[in-house]
């Protein structure tokens, strides 16, 4: 069964979001990808804000690349000036 992650981000302020999404899109996006994730969608909730639901295989790939996904949270935060302000996980129940 599928397993999703959703991840909430903010952005530092006077960092311009369309440059930041740049870097994410060019980058993170592609390394989780590599990762093993099937699938990513980025959410803009506000001026400063984003979702980012990603859809693993199964809840072992996801786990596989955990050492790998922080680290890439790690360079986020100090390379495009964005923070991770809340995750949560599970394994899709029900998909229409």
């Amino acid at each position: 069964m599928s397993y999703v992650t959703i991840t909430t981000w903010e952005i530092a302020d006077g960092v311009d979001y369309h440059i930041s999404l740049r870097a994410i899109e060019e980058k993170r996006l592609p390394a989780l990808k590599g990762f093993g994730a099937s699938r990513i969608t980025v959410i803009r909730t506000s001026e400063r804000t984003s979702a980012a639901i990603t859809v693993w295989p199964d809840k072992a790939t996801r786990d596989a690349a955990e050492l790998k996904i922080n680290e890439v949270r790690r360079s986020v935060h100090t390379e495009d000036k964005t923070r991770m302000t809340g995750e949560m996980k599970g394994e899709i129940v029900a998909d229409l």
